[in-house]
């Protein structure tokens, strides 16, 4: 095999590689070694391990545990000098807060301290200046270069080859697969090729026809003139890295000199098809291609906010600076996976030394052994719709993300350009009733509507701090039950849809997944999409609608990844999203709003519970299927997208006298886990069965063979569960990836959370060892521990009488 790029992350692939036995590994580089030239050559290092990301998070710690065992001539790969994190804002040492509980959820030792002990970790601060600060003593410093040469020469004594200077000009393939790799030195033969040429990503992915979603952009980096001995001693560093996110400001130290680097410029973008080659830099008197000249007039006002935070700086200067290349995608994530363009084409981009080592080694499991340990959902180069991969697109979210890396991010928060990009046809007439709107997946998703503004006024809710307020009206109270207590219309269309037929489409499902899909053509089946280990990578609604033809109800682009890779010759699969549209009509009076509209029989008798019907209602024809997302009676409906505005509004006329309300997001979310119905990627992900999940339902153990069964099999009594919990004050909310502890200690974290209206408390589901229902515990929320309960499950009408009546 081959790797493209020997960068810190090309050379911690080929150690991964070689670590578990694939030692017939070749590393192409088109600059000299050990420094190449890319953005490993000038990476200051730096290793926080907090992220709202459980994924990156990981990836992190294992890059800071193997670099820490890594030395090459008994110098060490890391430096364990632990980091600190600056509040000079309310806002910032709120959020610090916030980040101490991502830290504690997933296993980071971190304390939010005062301003004293900021000083005393860094004694050049002006200590008036400062409110707080995070400190995580495990973070440090990486030698990218150090690190990069140690694994290559672990890589080395199992057999990997590396050469430098060999430029890549081409990619062979054949038959959908790769076969080989170009050079202007010779040809390579391959089986499997990995693209880890960080900012060049995008110029490898062309020459094999595959589409890499990544934004270059420089980023300004400086160091100061000698300070008087800033370590306190003859170490290239001593003192924790320090982050001014107020100021989009970062600071390390180089013996007696200050590194600094800065976010706090406009967006850089740089044409990766435009970076000069490793010799053609050096003729332009660049000292390396992912380094480009200082622009001093960028730096100006980022100076001016380092003298302020250490006075110290204003006799000092800074000696040298450049703008460094580094790589950005649309939502922050790296690029992971193999390409859904060709077979055998690997994709690990947009990875900074922050993750190297930890996504290498996701990336060699997942070559070795068909998937990783880590759930790597968020990395996946399939969760890309294809809106989202126009270049245009990356532009625009990719500088976004480069301007908000040190900003305080809500997690509802949606990017404000390019937008709209998709909207339902149902976009009109939530226009006219004030919707407002977040984003997902590139669609616009209403979350309230200010129309049903007088139906909150007098509901009694508790008062919420400013972070939960945000995104959230109490209009989505009177949605919620308005649903409950009469009718609703959500908007369903985002919601993607697989169209599959064919010969066989009912074989290849049926062992596709775990649940009995040889059913009758108006059956609908909830089941599971699971990997090889057990692991749950989707959960999907299958409709049988003919003896060959069936409707899946999936996640992300990934399930049609995965389906399309496994499906037999005479199986199609055909994602029908963007032609479709849905409306899910909800609540008590579902039935007498629709079964008017139609001449088919609306009753439970007649049209049972996950059953599905093809139909008319008024003059369109939809495809119904009696489900509920919420937990009350009602359907999904169907139709072409050019017929659904004409679905709405003869929907919305025959619920005038039922009392309709048009329900978004916001009271979806709360009413689905009043029910503790899960949503996969949140609640569950391939890094848990589905005993643990609590979906076990969905595996039907006399249904034959089905990916994953044997390894579901072995498993034991589940360790973890996925947990109900209720808040005990009917006053306080959480969001969700809080810590939860357990008599006193972290013992798991918050996956969902909402308020429960109809319950009156909020609910939180979080995973957490197995507990008895009427556990205590606590749940932390900006360093207040919240106590809430264990609950058995359903909260809400466990006897199923809302849904089947």
């Amino acid at each position: 095999m081959v790797v493209v790029g020997a960068g810190i992350v090309g050379c911690s692939l080929a150690d991964e590689l070689t670590a578990l036995g694939w030692t017939d590994v070749t590393v192409l580089e088109q600059g000299p070694l050990p420094a190449p030239g890319g953005s490993t050559s000038h990476a200051p290092g730096l290793v926080f391990r907090t992220n709202p990301s459980k994924t990156l998070t990981g990836f992190a710690r294992y890059t800071a545990e193997k670099f820490a065992s890594l030395e090459v001539d008994g110098v060490s790969c890391f430096q364990r000098v632990g980091g600190l994190e600056l509040a000079t804002t309310p806002e910032r040492l709120a959020d610090l807060h916030r980040r101490a509980g991502h830290a504690a959820s997933w296993g980071v030792r971190g304390e939010v301290v005062g301003a004293a002990r900021c000083k005393e970790l860094w004694p050049l601060l002006d200590e008036s200046a400062v409110l707080g600060g995070f400190h995580t003593p495990d973070d440090g410093l990486a030698d990218a270069l150090l690190a990069a040469r140690a694994q290559t020469d672990r890589a080395r004594s199992r057999g990997a080859r590396f050469l430098d200077r060999h430029t890549v000009t081409g990619v062979e393939r054949e038959g959908g697969r790769v076969t080989g790799v170009v050079t202007d030195r010779g040809t390579f033969p391959a089986d499997h090729v990995v693209s880890a040429a960080g900012f060049w990503g995008p110029v490898v992915g062309r020459m094999a026809g595959v589409d890499v979603p990544l934004q270059p952009l420089a980023h300004q980096y400086a160091r100061t003139l000698p300070l008087p001995a800033p370590a306190g001693a003859d170490a290239e560093a001593s003192r924790p890295i320090l982050r001014f996110q107020d100021r989009d400001l970062y600071f390390r130290e180089h013996g007696d000199r200050l590194g600094i680097g800065s976010y706090a410029h406009r967006p850089m973008p740089v044409d990766p098809f435009e970076v000069p080659a490793y010799d053609e830099a050096r003729a332009r008197d660049l000292e390396m291609p992912s380094s480009l000249p200082f622009t001093e007039e960028d730096w100006a006002p980022s100076w001016e906010d380092c003298c302020s935070l250490m006075p110290a700086l204003r006799e000092s200067a800074v000696e040298e600076g450049f703008n460094g290349v580094f790589s950005f995608t649309p939502d922050g994530m790296p690029i992971l996976g193999e390409a859904r363009e060709l077979r055998g084409f690997w994709l690990a981009e947009a990875v900074w030394v922050t993750h190297s080592a930890g996504a290498a080694r996701a990336v060699a499991e997942w070559m070795v052994h068909g998937r990783p340990e880590a759930d790597v959902h968020e990395c996946d180069i399939a969760r890309f719709e294809d809106v989202q991969r126009s270049p245009a697109y990356v532009r625009d979210r990719g500088s976004q993300q480069f301007a908000e890396v040190y900003d305080v991010i809500h997690p509802l928060q949606p990017m404000e350009r390019p937008r709209p990009l998709r909207v339902s046809p149902f976009h009109a007439r939530q226009q006219e009733l004030g919707a407002y709107f977040l984003e997902g997946g590139g669609w616009e998703r209403p979350h309230w509507y200010e129309a049903n503004a007088p139906l909150a006024e007098g509901l009694r809710l508790p008062e919420r701090d400013a972070w939960s307020a945000r995104y959230w009206s109490p209009v989505a109270a009177a949605e919620a039950l308005a649903t409950r207590e009469r009718v609703a219309l959500f908007d369903m269309t985002p919601l993607r849809r697989l169209e599959v037929t064919g010969p066989g489409a009912l074989e290849f499902l049926h062992g596709m997944t775990t649940n009995n899909l040889r059913k009758r053509p108006g059956a609908v089946t909830y089941t599971l999409l699971l990997d090889e280990s057990g692991g749950i990578r989707s959960d999907l609604t299958v409709a049988r609608l003919g003896a060959d033809r069936f409707q899946v109800g999936a996640n992300s682009p990934a399930d049609l990844d995965r389906l399309s890779r496994h499906a037999p010759d005479g199986v199609r699969i055909r994602d029908i999203t963007s032609g479709t549209c849905c409306v899910g009509v909800w609540g008590p009076l579902a039935r007498a709003l629709v079964q008017p509209l139609t001449r088919d029989d609306f009753s439970h008798e007649g049209f049972g519970y996950f059953r599905a019907k093809e139909t008319h209602l008024g003059h369109v024809p939809v495809t119904a299927m009696r489900l509920s997302y919420v937990g009350e009676l009602g359907w999904e409906l169907y139709t072409s997208a050019d017929l659904g505005l004409l679905l709405w509004d003869t929907l919305w006329e025959a619920g005038r006298e039922h009392g309709v309300v048009a329900a978004g997001r916001s009271a979806f979310n709360s009413l689905r886990l009043e029910k503790g119905y899960r949503a996969w990627g949140v609640d569950m992900t391939d890094e848990h069965d589905p005993f643990e999940a609590g979906v076990g339902f969905a595996v039907r153990w006399d249904k034959g063979g089905f990916t994953g069964r044997e390894a579901l099999e072995a498993r034991g009594e589940p360790a973890r569960r996925l947990t109900p919990l209720l808040l005990d004050d009917s006053a306080s909310v959480v969001l969700g990836k809080e810590p939860v502890h357990v008599d006193g200690v972290a013992a798991g974290y918050v996956t969902s959370a909402a308020y429960g209206y109809t319950v009156g408390r909020c609910v939180a589901y979080a995973w957490l060892p197995v507990l008895p229902s009427g556990t205590g515990v606590h749940i932390g929320y900006f360093g207040e521990k919240v106590p809430a309960t264990v609950v058995d499950e359903p909260i809400l009408d466990p006897g199923m009488t809302r849904i089947r009546r």
